[in-house]
């Protein structure tokens, strides 16, 4: 086949895959708990459907979507696959948080709100062990696996590595964050590769501000640039992915691997973007496997 060809092959099944994985219905949470006021800031819980490891209470995921942090993409494209892990026997916390909207009149929605979208991730996850005490009584608030699809990928690497951020950021903590790991889907892993590679529409420059933001804003938000975690992390990534492409998520593994840490990558074979995150694809139970892994 011709390089055209090709092209046109790839663009077709990244968009049967992507049908597949939209065409669930939302599956509705079990309890919805606020972090804040803002209508987004909510996370939703839904409780194990099936019994885990030798009758221990049930490993918690929590779930950040993806989306290209664009207010038309919210947490409940995401509840079926929240829904297959509780199949599995893992409590899942969904967390929701605000994004980019379009100005009125205008097209498009930018990527993220900056600092609202970094603002509501860090509240959500130092609040989730209380609320899973709260709200997921059958779960364990200790054994918490944080996941996310894209840029949700991107939030959860960000999210384990808050304790690295530069001294003046408002996210920083002392102390790494008190999870049993990562498990990152097609994450947006590394901005810089992804600003070259204009992955989803150039959605890291506006995340960041534009070329006036970029520099500045960066080393606050870019997880290739906040590694070593000391934080079990693993990427799941599918070689055909063309949305967000599989030099991304190598890009952040080198990068820790020269600061001293090894990160899994999972690379499966004729995969694309959505099927990670699908529960008719083969693919999302490799994603359970990775989870079980941390969690248990």
């Amino acid at each position: 086949m011709s390089d055209a060809a090709n092209a046109a092959a790839d663009t077709a099944r990244a968009a049967a895959e992507e049908k597949s994985a939209l065409s669930h219905p939302p599956v509705d949470p079990d309890a919805t708990a606020a972090y804040g006021d803002d209508p987004d800031q909510v996370i939703d819980f839904y409780v194990p459907r099936a019994e885990g490891a030798a009758g221990r209470p049930a490993p918690v995921v929590a779930v950040l979507h993806g989306g290209a942090w664009r207010a038309p993409y919210d947490r409940r494209h995401i509840s079926p696959f929240a829904a297959f892990l509780t199949r599995r026997g893992f409590a899942v916390a969904s967390i929701e948080y605000r994004r980019g909207a379009a100005e009125a009149g205008e097209g498009d929605p930018v990527a993220g709100r900056w600092p609202d979208t970094l603002d509501d991730v860090a509240a959500a996850v130092d609040a989730l062990p209380a609320l899973v005490r709260e709200h997921l009584p059958q779960a364990d608030a200790g054994r918490i696996v944080l996941t996310g699809h894209s840029a949700g990928g991107h939030l959860a690497l960000w999210a384990a590595a808050r304790h690295l951020l530069p001294e003046d950021a408002p996210w920083r903590t002392d102390r790494p964050a008190p999870l049993r790991g990562v498990v990152a889907l097609a994450p947006i892993a590394d901005f810089a590769v992804a600003d070259k590679l204009e992955v989803c529409g150039g959605a890291v420059r506006q995340f960041l501000g534009g070329d006036a933001g970029f520099a500045e804003r960066q080393p606050y938000a870019d997880p290739a640039l906040l590694v070593p975690t000391g934080i079990a992390t693993t990427l799941v990534q599918g070689r055909r992915d063309i949305d967000v492409p599989q030099a991304v998520a190598e890009a952040y593994a080198d990068a820790a691997a020269k600061a001293g840490e090894v990160v899994g990558v999972t690379l499966l074979e004729d995969v694309g973007h959505f099927p990670l995150i699908d529960p008719a694809a083969d693919a999302c139970a490799v994603v359970a496997e990775e989870i079980a892994q941390l969690a248990w």
